[in-house]
Order: structure tokens, then sequence, then C-alpha cells
């Protein structure tokens, strides 16, 4: 099974809600690697490497799990996985 990466920006009121937290305890059912992190401009980051199928599962359970009220827009950009996760964690702003 091949690996790809999955980029998502999340807008709406999407700080503040426990958005990162919900994902990385998400994260812990599916076969993923990656991060999550607010960014300066309101909006949340997720990085995550994985199969298409358990990204796209993983994508579906965070809008599931009650955030989903919370997001107005997701951009979402694929590519290739580079092995440079070690589990999914939480990362402070960059």
């Amino acid at each position: 099974m091949s690996r790809c990466r999955v980029h998502v920006l999340y807008s709406g009121r999407v700080q503040g809600v426990g958005f990162r937290y919900t994902a990385k305890s998400l994260a812990a059912g599916f076969e993923i690697t990656g991060k999550v992190r607010n960014l300066r401009d309101g909006r949340v980051e997720m990085l995550g490497e994985g199969s298409r199928e358990e990204l796209e599962a993983f994508q579906e359970a965070i809008r599931d799990s009650g955030l989903g009220h919370f997001i107005t827009h997701e951009q979402v950009t694929w590519g290739e996985a580079t092995g440079e996760f070690r589990g999914f964690g939480i990362e402070s702003e960059w």
C-alpha cells in the first residue's frame, strides 16, 4: 500500500475549541503520522502521512467529531509522503 501526504488548512472558528487535541486523539485510531498546529492567521494546519484511504477517513473523523460545525473551509493538497513523522503530534505556531 503506497503512502501519501495530505496538507489541510482548516478555516473558520478552529482555534480555541480543542481542535488540535481532538485531532491528536482521533489520529490514534488511524494508521497515520503527522502533526497539527495553529497558524497566526487563525487557521489550523494539519500534515498527515499514510494511505490515502486512512487519511481521508481521518479527515472525515475530524469533521464528524463535533469540530465540523467550526470549519467553514478546508484547503486540501495531496503529495508524496516524506517519512519525516514519527507518530502524530501537536506543534505550537510556526
